[in-house]
């Protein structure tokens, strides 16, 4: 008897064993939020079982700097939930493999590349909130703002967090949201004004875009410049902030989808793309963003305005990609002494 049980308890070890071993693993490159992975990964899941997602994970700035080193020698096999404008940018270098998901015709054309057959797609919208701690703020009678120009007032001085648009992709969205708002004009520009004035009053540039709305909410600083994702979540569980979305308009990109030129498992690839592009995973995004790349999907989500779409500045993808090299060269001249140490 014993040596059925071992025997049948073996080969249940041995089949289990060759299950997972016929998995066919998916290298994916993300800057989704972490806590956001395993929805999305179980979704994926249900569908396609025998597809193991491995996911790196790091900030917008951080994962588009990765890939464009690897160009040579590339490692990812998709690219998911990486800003647009730098999958426009990995688009300019010919690293994305053209593809049209099943769900393609459902994507609205401002949310997805222009192409007949696309190199990325869109999923959601996620765009700039400030967090501003009230308690914080009363102790030390600090007003909440409601514009931009606000945050350059003294009062301000020491208590502003906010990404640095290097290594975040919610840093660099803001700022070319101010350079589209007040202008560029290559480093003479109002945006440039607005950002010395501000710059005046940042305590620390972080390397994630949810980590001033953390700080703000723990009360190390009043105020971190984030997005609606982060300080929803953190709201949710308790946190004493109140979310700000300045009057003048509202920086923003797209969290997408591509495909890596090159992949060896471009099967799998396109089966994540098809289930990433559809009505199933457009739910799930929004249980997080208030914008989601189908229409008729999104809901109403706490704090958020019934207008958000349309505080939106307006972006090109493709001309964001064609100005990131110089913007972030002039910023990081300018500005690159209060970034916090890795």
């Amino acid at each position: 008897m014993r040596s059925l049980v071992r025997t049948l308890l073996i080969g249940a070890l041995m089949a289990s064993t060759a299950a997972w071993a016929q998995k066919i693993p998916l290298l994916v490159y993300t800057a989704l939020e972490t806590d956001q992975l395993k929805a999305y990964q179980e979704g994926f899941n249900k569908v396609h079982p025998n597809i193991e997602i491995k996911w790196v994970r790091d900030s917008t700035g951080v994962i588009t700097a990765k890939l464009l080193a690897e160009k040579a020698n590339p490692q990812a096999d998709v690219v998911m939930g990486v800003a647009a404008s730098s999958l426009a940018l990995l688009d300019r270098n010919g690293m994305l493999e053209p593809y049209a998901p099943k769900n393609l015709a459902a994507i609205r054309a401002q949310y997805r590349d222009a192409k007949s057959v696309p190199t990325w797609f869109g999923m959601d919208v996620w765009g700039a909130t400030i967090c501003f701690n009230t308690v914080e703020a009363q102790k030390r009678n600090i007003p909440k703002p409601e514009t931009w120009q606000d945050l350059t007032k003294p009062v301000y001085k020491g208590q502003i967090v906010m990404p640095n648009p290097a290594s975040s992709g919610t840093g660099f969205f803001d700022v070319n949201a101010w350079l589209t708002l007040f202008g560029d004009d290559n480093g003479k520009g109002g945006g440039w004004k607005f950002m010395d004035g501000l710059h005046e009053n940042i305590a620390q540039y972080t390397h994630s875009g949810s980590k001033p709305c953390n700080m703000a909410s723990s009360g190390e600083y009043v105020m971190g410049i984030s997005f609606e994702y982060r300080a929803n979540t953190n709201k949710a569980k308790g946190a004493p902030i109140d979310l700000v979305f300045p009057k003048e308009g509202l920086g923003w990109d797209l969290e997408a989808f591509a495909i890596h030129k090159g992949t060896k498992q471009l099967d799998a690839a396109k089966k994540l793309a098809d289930w990433a592009s559809s009505k199933e995973a457009m739910e799930l995004y929004a249980n997080n963003f208030a914008i989601v790349a189908v229409p008729g999907i999104a809901k109403p989500l706490p704090n958020i305005p019934a207008d958000y779409e349309a505080r939106l500045v307006k972006l090109d993808f493709n001309q964001a990609a064609a100005n990131r090299e110089r913007v972030l060269a002039e910023w990081t001249k300018r500005y690159d002494s209060k970034t916090e140490k890795r």
